[in-house]
């Protein structure tokens, strides 16, 4: 039976076909995510040059041909001959797997990015590549195909520039289409503009017929008034320092809000590191030390007064940690968690310094911020009190779930899931259509809290979020446990209007606010009713938006009876389960967090207390709403 498997079966894939053969180890998908992974590595060379002082303007053009552009004004790659490969440096650092000026700290101090393999993966994944270095008063060029060389480098002129000018064509036999999304791409050269201040970056997309251009002499300190821009500061002056110890350098920008949550975000060499790590160790352990430190000086926190906890000092608080690490060492499933263990003593101590000398400086602003972490402290306290009352209940523990949930019969959680109803209504036709082995339904009465307003305290006290928290079995604050969690699915299902949209939107926020973790680990999902039902004579089927109903209009005739749903009332139990709740034919949404400062915005925009922010996201985006009942 293995007599065949013998070293002829072994096969060695040489230059850049690796890359060819499993592109998602190099860029993580062959969707749109990784068509714009491409864009970032070359982008990332050129901040590169920036960051180590050699560059500070990058262009970035997508042309109408879905080739992209980027170019800077950095050294220029090296053109000389290589002394072991025998080509140029240009077109080793483009057809060889981890080569780069990277790998040593001679050339980069500091460096994000893949280390040399970022320019060679996008040349393997491009249909056409053209590359143009401006060095030593001469233009030298070369493309390439496919990763392999089809034209050495050459001088083609004279120049007076200095820089690199790199031009690829995504291959489409990679990947599933070529389009770009706008606003992820301007989220990201903005992000990068905050992070180095100083530098200039010019976004131009001839495709949306849109040119955007950064440039922050304020850097991480305007990142902060950006972030904050649609909620109330608590103090006008933007905390911010700088520092280097050891070679490595802290950059920390922050300031408080009214608002309940936490909104902090870190970043190294550039790297936007989501799952923190510790340099985040060091800012909290920072944070809380000196606030307790200056409040008990200061009086504002009295002998007979408990310290002040994390959640206390980082409630409502808006901040960026930048660092720069000479030899960044990176963990986690998606490599954005900082793992360099001196980094969280060297954090802790320049934040210290930092903060103690804005609250020693600034004695009006440090009150202000007293005051709101005293304030989060007392809420804290009380919501502990509510939690401990509904603990002793039975409310919040596995073993008293609530009385109107309709549980399923499997235990295996990866197998189970969970549909949040709108109503009774619903909620009593979906009990009838599940499949009660591994789908529970849990009916919720109206619209929930909104917690973009509400405080934590508030948020427990509400009947239909302590009846989810306990549903799901996870706990929920400092008490949060993922491993506990009783469904891997949670599905929201509301009504197709106005209303349900906005059901829909206040447990979304509930979530992002309160258990972040169920969607980041992939657990929240948004099911798709039908709009519309189309029969004609004993055959009915279903469309889910106003292009598929046209379809099916002349698939079965003009003369079919339409019938629009308003609500998932409307339908019976069987219809409910053929169009919505059958795994077979049902559409969900996962929901997830590509951005967590877009994301951030965009609750706040629409949760939040200001109603002029709310008028203008709506003037914006309201053109392209389709179909809105009213």
């Amino acid at each position: 039976m293995f007599d065949n498997y013998s070293a002829d079966k072994i096969q060695v894939l040489e230059g850049l076909e690796p890359v060819r053969t499993r592109p998602g180890m190099y860029i993580g998908s062959t969707s749109q995510r990784g068509l714009h992974h491409l864009i970032y590595e070359i982008v990332d060379n050129s901040i590169d040059e920036a960051i180590n002082g050699f560059a500070d303007k990058i262009s970035i053009i997508i042309h109408k041909d879905h080739s992209v552009e980027v170019k800077d004004n950095g050294r220029g790659m090296p053109t000389d001959l290589h002394p072991k490969l025998h080509i140029s440096a240009v077109e080793v650092i483009h057809t060889v797997l981890h080569a780069g000026g990277k790998f040593n700290n001679e050339e980069y101090k500091v460096s994000g990015g893949l280390h040399g393999v970022g320019a060679s993966v996008v040349n393997a994944l491009s249909k056409q590549m053209i590359v143009e270095v401006y060095r030593n008063n001469k233009i030298h060029r070369t493309e390439f195909s496919r990763g392999k060389i089809i034209r050495p480098l050459e001088i083609i002129g004279d120049t007076t520039e200095q820089g690199n000018r790199t031009i690829f064509w995504p291959d489409e036999e990679i990947f599933e289409e070529i389009e770009y999304d706008h606003k992820i791409l301007e989220n990201r050269f903005r992000e990068m503009a905050f992070l180095n201040k100083g530098i200039r970056i010019d976004f131009i997309d001839e495709i949306e017929e849109k040119e955007i251009k950064f440039h922050y002499e304020g850097g991480i300190a305007e990142f902060v008034s950006y972030i904050n821009r649609n909620k109330t500061a608590l103090h006008k002056k933007i905390l911010y320092g700088e520092q280097i110890k050891d070679g490595s350098v802290v950059e920390l920008a922050m300031q408080y809000s009214d608002s309940y949550t936490e909104n902090i975000h870190t970043f190294a060499n550039n790297i936007n590191t989501q799952e923190g790590g510790t340099h985040l160790s060091g800012l909290r352990a920072a944070l809380t030390r000196v606030i307790n430190e200056y409040g008990r000086k200061n009086n504002f926190i009295k002998d007979n007064e408990e310290n002040l906890v994390g959640e206390d000092v980082r409630e409502g608080l808006t901040a960026i940690l930048s660092v720069k690490v000479s030899q960044p060492q990176f963990e986690g499933q998606t490599k954005t968690k900082l793992g360099n263990s001196e980094i969280r003593g060297i954090t802790e101590s320049i934040c210290s310094e930092i903060l103690s000398n804005f609250l020693m400086e600034e004695p009006q602003e440090a009150k202000i911020i007293m005051e709101k972490c005293i304030r989060s402290s007392k809420a804290r306290i009380a919501a502990r009190k509510v939690r401990d009352l509904t603990r002793r209940k039975g409310l919040l523990d596995g073993f008293s779930l609530p009385g109107k949930l309709s549980d399923c019969q499997e235990k295996d959680p990866t197998l189970s899931e969970i549909y949040l109803v709108e109503g009774d209504s619903a909620g009593g036709t979906a009990k009838l259509g599940r499949e009660r082995r591994y789908q529970a339904i849990l009916p919720l009465r109206g619209k929930i809290l909104n917690v973009e307003k509400a405080n934590f305290s508030r948020a427990l006290n509400s009947r239909e979020i302590r009846d989810m928290v306990t549903a799901f079995g996870v706990g929920i604050g400092d008490e949060f446990e993922l491993d506990k969690l009783r469904y891997h699915k949670i599905i929201i299902m509301t009504d197709a209007d106005v209303d349900g949209a906005h059901i829909r939107t206040l447990l979304l926020t509930f979530f992002y606010r309160y258990l972040t973790p169920l969607i980041e680990n992939g657990h929240i999902y948004l099911a798709q009713p039908p709009l519309y039902s189309v029969k004609s004579g004993k055959k009915i089927e279903y469309a889910y938006n106003d292009e598929e109903l046209q379809v099916l209009l002349e698939k079965m005739g003009r003369s079919s009876h339409v019938q629009r749903y308003k609500g998932l009332g409307e339908m019976n139990a069987e219809q409910l389960w053929v169009t919505t709740m059958d795994p077979e034919h049902r559409i969900l949404i996962r929901v997830n967090i590509d951005d967590a400062i877009e994301a951030d915005q965009v609750f706040t925009t629409l949760m939040g207390d200001q109603v002029e922010p709310r008028r203008q996201f709506i003037q914006e985006h309201g053109v392209r709403v389709t179909n809105l009942d009213v």
